[in-house]
C-alpha cells in the first residue's frame, strides 16, 4: 500500500474515537489492565500541555495584575488550548484531517486536563499569598511547581482508570 493511502485510511476513518480497541502495535492501551507506567506517561503528556498553558496564563495574569479569578480562568483556558494542541499535532502526523485530529484530542484529553486544572488551580488559590506574590517571588514559583506536582500525582490514577476502559489517552494510541 502506498504511504499516502495508509494515511488516508486513518483520515477517512469514521469510527468514533472511543470505539478503537487499541490492539495491534499498542496492545495494552485498550480496555483492560493498564500499568502505572503507562498511566504516568499519559499524565506526563497531559501535564506538558497543561503546564505550558498554566504557567503562561499565571504569568500573563500576574504581570497584568488581573484578579485571581481572571488569572485562573486565563490559565485554565490556555492549559486546554496547549494540551489539545500537543495531542492534535501528534495525531495529525498519523495522517488524520485537522477536524478528526481535534475530535481525537477532545476525546483523549478533556477529562485529564479538567482534573489536572481543578487540582493545580485549587492548590494555587489555597496557598496563602501565592496568587498575589508576583513573578519575582519564590512563593509564586514554588507554589506553581508544587501545584503541578500534586496535579500529576492525583491525575495519574484517573488516567489509569480511563485507559483501562479504552477511554482518555488510550484513544490516541490507536493512531500511533
Amino acid at each position: 500500500m502506498h504511504t499516502d493511502q495508509a494515511h488516508d485510511t486513518h483520515a477517512h476513518d469514521t469510527t468514533a474515537p472511543d470505539q478503537h480497541d487499541g490492539h495491534g502495535a499498542h496492545s495494552g492501551h485498550g480496555s483492560g489492565p493498564v500499568s502505572w507506567a503507562m498511566a504516568a506517561q499519559a499524565t506526563l503528556h497531559c501535564l506538558t500541555g497543561c503546564a505550558i498553558g498554566e504557567v503562561l496564563g499565571m504569568v500573563i495574569g500576574t504581570a497584568l495584575g488581573l484578579s485571581t479569578g481572571a488569572t485562573v480562568l486565563l490559565a485554565v483556558a490556555l492549559a486546554f488550548v496547549f494540551g489539545y494542541a500537543l495531542t492534535v499535532r501528534g495525531v495529525l502526523r498519523a495522517g488524520l484531517t485537522f477536524r478528526r485530529a481535534l475530535r481525537v484530542a477532545l476525546a483523549a484529553d478533556t477529562v485529564s486536563i479538567a482534573v489536572m486544572e481543578l487540582v493545580d488551580n485549587g492548590v494555587m488559590v489555597t496557598v496563602p499569598g501565592a496568587m498575589e506574590a508576583g513573578l519575582g517571588s519564590a512563593l509564586f514559583w514554588l507554589s506553581l511547581a508544587g501545584a503541578l506536582v500534586v496535579a500529576f500525582v492525583l491525575t495519574t490514577p484517573v488516567n489509569r482508570w480511563l485507559m483501562g476502559r479504552g477511554k482518555g489517552h488510550a484513544v490516541v494510541h490507536a493512531y500511533h
